[in-house]
């Protein structure tokens, strides 16, 4: 096996584990069970089919993964004390390792009955984040993947957070290139064969500002408004790009997760 097919082969293993965590997780996301709990789960089941999870002590973070609910924008952290109700938004964020290699998805979980402003923010988010997949291929760049993003979200009324990114990713949690959820076609870096990194967009229904909690991890809107996450890992082939982190359940359910 060339070496180039063995670091899409060892992306795919890991994207898979981490896609099934979430997949895992949909059934026990669910009104009255607690973040951290979900944050047990995932540890669990990435541990026993050979993986580890990134976030654990990275930087000093104490979970496995991220739980950001409702006007949480990202690096929600998990907690006996928040138990999810009834009309919760709730995204989690999953990176497994598998071999050296890190796949890092993330998904939205609507908690019983979602109102009509939160689910369709959601369908936003999700379509805001397959815009900017669809950009990828080699000769585009980073700005044609931002652009997309920013002018179908923007056109439908929402803010796009501009404080996080996406990353590359490989053997290394975080890595160059820097992939904004904003931005001109035609900038930045330019997209070529073998390239891996996610596409992560942050959408909020109000303004974009965000503000660091005194955790030092949770951003929240500095409105308090609801803000939505999706997140894939990405590979740029030789026509276009494969999505690493795509599972079955999310093909068959698509892009919100009721539960």
């Amino acid at each position: 096996m060339s070496d180039y097919k063995e670091k899409f082969e060892k992306m795919r293993i890991a994207g898979k584990l981490a896609a099934q965590t979430l997949d895992m997780l949909t059934d026990n996301i669910k009104e009255g069970v607690s973040t951290d709990h979900i944050d047990k789960l995932g540890y669990e089941f990435i541990k026993d089919n050979g993986g580890y999870s990134a976030p654990l002590f990275y930087r000093g973070f104490k979970k496995s993964l991220c739980t950001s609910l409702n006007h949480v924008v990202c690096h929600g952290i998990p907690s006996k004390e928040r138990i999810l109700k009834d009309g919760d938004a709730l995204n989690v964020d999953v990176t497994a390792i598998v071999n050296e290699h890190y796949g890092d998805t993330s998904r939205m979980f609507s908690i019983g009955k979602p109102n009509v402003k939160s689910k369709k923010l959601i369908e936003i988010t999700y379509e805001a984040m397959w815009k900017g997949i669809e950009a990828v291929k080699p000769g585009n760049s980073t700005g044609d993947i931002g652009a997309a993003i920013q002018n179908f979200a923007e056109n439908q009324g929402y803010s796009v957070v501009r404080d996080f990114c996406g990353h590359g990713i490989g053997q290394r949690f975080h890595t160059a290139p820097n992939i904004l959820h904003y931005g001109q076609e035609k900038h930045g870096t330019k997209l070529i064969e073998g390239m891996f990194f996610t596409i992560e967009p942050m959408i909020n229904l109000g303004k974009k500002d965000i503000l660091i909690l005194d955790d030092g991890w949770t951003a929240v809107t500095r409105d308090k408004k609801l803000s939505s996450q999706y997140e894939h890992t990405i590979g740029v082939t030789k026509t276009g790009y494969e999505v690493f982190t795509i599972s079955e359940k999310e093909k068959k359910g698509g892009r919100v997760f009721s539960c």
